[in-house]
C-alpha cells in the first residue's frame, strides 16, 4: 500500500475514534464544603455561649446583619461549580459553624438557593458555642437512607500545661475554642456527621467534619485532631467492612493542613490516586494544591488548606459507568476577597460593621459519569 494511502487510512481511523469520543456525554455533579463562619441567629440560647451573636452582644448581631449574612452565603453556594462544566449549584453541600437547624432553614429559603430545593441533615452537637456541622442536599438528586452523628470523645489530660504554654504557641485567629468540662475534662467539640444515601440512584456515604481547633497552640492541641482523624478512619473502615465497594467522601474544616499527622497518619490520606491499593484507602486532591501554594484561609500572611474533601478508592477508578471523581477546586471569586487594608487578599470575613462571607474559602469536587 502506498504511503499516501496509509496516511489517508490513518486520518479516517482517527476521525472515527475522535467522533466516538466527542459523542460521549457525561453527567457532572458538584459536591462542596463551606465553613459558614458563625452562622448564628439573633436569639440568645441559654444552653450555649452565643451571647456575642445577639443584638446587644459584641458583634451587634441584628436582623439586618443576619439577613445580609444569609444572602452572602447563598450567593456563594448557588455559584459553586456552575459555569462551563455545570449549570446547577452543588447537589451536596457540607457546612460547619452552624448554630442550629433554623438558620439552615432560613438559608435554603434564600432566593438564590430556592431552585436547588435543598433538604437538610443536621444534629445538635455538644460544642459549647453551639456550632454544628450539617449536610444540605438537592432533593431531586439525593435521597438519604441513614444519618447519624458520631461523637468524638477527647479529654484534656494536661490542662494546666496547656494553659501555661498558651501564649507561647501559635494560635489561629478564630472564635473556635476547645472548652473542657471541669469535672471530666472532656473537650466538647463537634460530632462527625455520617450520611448515606442515593445520589442519582447510586449509594454514597458522606462524612462532614469540623475537627477541634488550635486553641492553646497547634502542638498542644494536635492530639485532639489526631483523635478526630482516627475516628474518621474507623468510620470509613466500618463502611468498607459492610460494603467493600463503598463510595465514600469525607469533607470538612479539619483545622489542620493536608500534611499534618491527623490527615496523613491518623486518617492515612494519600497524595496520589495511584497510591490507593485497597477499598479503605483515601485520596486527598487538596494535598497537591497545598504543595502548589493554594490556600483556603490565611493567618499572619501564611496560607493553608484546612478545608478538604477526600475520596475513597472506589470513586477514583477509571470506569465511568458510575460516578467517579473528576477534579477538585477552591472557590475564591474576587467578590469574596478583601481588596484593601491589613487583610488584603484574605477571605472577606465577618466584621463588626457588616457581615462578610467567611474566613474560609469553600472547596468542591466534581463527580462525573458517562450518560447511557
Amino acid at each position: 500500500m502506498k504511503i499516501k494511502n496509509l496516511i489517508a487510512l490513518f486520518f479516517v481511523f482517527f476521525s472515527i475514534i475522535n467522533g466516538q469520543a466527542q459523542a460521549k456525554k457525561y453527567i457532572i455533579e458538584t459536591v462542596a464544603f463551606y465553613n459558614f463562619e458563625n452562622l448564628f441567629d439573633t436569639i440568645n440560647d441559654p444552653k450555649t455561649n452565643d451571647e456575642e451573636w445577639t443584638p446587644n452582644g459584641a458583634m451587634r448581631w441584628d436582623a439586618k446583619k443576619y439577613q445580609m449574612k444569609l444572602d452572602n452565603l447563598s450567593r456563594v453556594l448557588s455559584e459553586i461549580g456552575t459555569g462551563e462544566n455545570t449549570t446547577s449549584s452543588p447537589v451536596l453541600i457540607g457546612g460547619a459553624e452552624i448554630e442550629n437547624r433554623k438558620v439552615l432553614e432560613d438559608l435554603v429559603k434564600q432566593p438564590k438557593l430556592l431552585p436547588g430545593d435543598y433538604g437538610i441533615v443536621h444534629f445538635d452537637s455538644p460544642d459549647k458555642r453551639g456550632i454544628d456541622v450539617a449536610l444540605l442536599y438537592q432533593k431531586k438528586h439525593f435521597k438519604p437512607i441513614s444519618a447519624q452523628n458520631i461523637p468524638l470523645y477527647i479529654y484534656n489530660k494536661h490542662k494546666e500545661t496547656v494553659e501555661k504554654d498558651k501564649d507561647k504557641e501559635k494560635e489561629e485567629s478564630s472564635d473556635d475554642k476547645n472548652d473542657a468540662d471541669l469535672a471530666s475534662e472532656r473537650v466538647f467539640t463537634r460530632d462527625q456527621l455520617l450520611v448515606t444515601g442515593l445520589l442519582d440512584g447510586e449509594q454514597i456515604s458522606i462524612i462532614v467534619n469540623h475537627w477541634p481547633s488550635r486553641s492553646g497552640g497547634e502542638k498542644k492541641s494536635s492530639p485532639f485532631r489526631e483523635a478526630a482523624g482516627a475516628l474518621n478512619r474507623r468510620i470509613i473502615d466500618s463502611l468498607v467492612k459492610i460494603n467493600p465497594n463503598a463510595k465514600i467522601m469525607t469533607m470538612g474544616d479539619l483545622n489542620d493542613g493536608t500534611y499534618n499527622k491527623s490527615v496523613k497518619v491518623a486518617l492515612g490520606a494519600k497524595l496520589k490516586k495511584e497510591q490507593l491499593k485497597e477499598a479503605r484507602d483515601i485520596y486527598n486532591p487538596f494535598e497537591q494544591m497545598a504543595k502548589d501554594g493554594n490556600a483556603t484561609l490565611f493567618y499572619r500572611d501564611a496560607g493553608d488548606i484546612f478545608d478538604q474533601i477526600m475520596i475513597s478508592q472506589q470513586l477514583t477508578l477509571a470506569d465511568h459507568s458510575t460516578f467517579r471523581y473528576w477534579k477538585a477546586g477552591i472557590y475564591n471569586k474576587p467578590y469574596m476577597i478583601e481588596t484593601v487594608g491589613q487583610y488584603k487578599g484574605y477571605p472577606k470575613r465577618n466584621q463588626l460593621s457588616a457581615p462578610g462571607f467567611s474566613d474560609h474559602f469553600p472547596v468542591y469536587v466534581y463527580l462525573i459519569k458517562e450518560m447511557k
